[in-house]
């Protein structure tokens, strides 16, 4: 059974920093793209970043240059280092996973993620 278990959210004060992990188990996700992706209270789902296999990274744009996705395929584990929070990053972040090959971030902007975690809260106050 292919389970996205995320961790790492929290509150913190605008300006500051958390760093997202998501570990992957049920199958091996090296030649997955993997992403994190949120929603906000009263919005809908968005795409924040993606991570192809071989490295390739994608983002939103409102998040480039503050947030940094990585993985560690020995681990099946994908990271989000989130730095400079606003309050409008505010939402529940959820990591997911598909064999996609996209090349772009509008792309899995509206790309039907096979796999999802739970997600886990991020809470940014001004």
């Amino acid at each position: 059974q292919v389970q996205l278990v995320e961790s790492g959210g929290g509150l913190v004060q605008a300006g500051g920093s958390l760093r997202l992990s998501c570990a992957a188990s049920g199958r091996t996700f090296s030649r997955y793209a993997m992403g994190w992706f949120r929603q906000a209270p009263g919005k809908e789902r968005e795409f924040v970043a993606v991570i192809k296999w071989g490295g390739d990274t994608y983002y939103r744009d409102s998040v480039k240059g503050r947030f940094t996705i990585s993985r560690d395929n020995a681990e099946n584990t994908v990271y989000l280092q989130m730095n400079s929070l606003k309050p409008e990053d505010t939402a529940v972040y959820y990591c997911a996973a598909d064999a996609a090959s996209g090349y772009s971030a509008s792309y899995y902007s509206t790309y039907p993620m096979r796999y999802w975690g739970k997600g886990t809260l991020v809470t940014v106050s001004s």
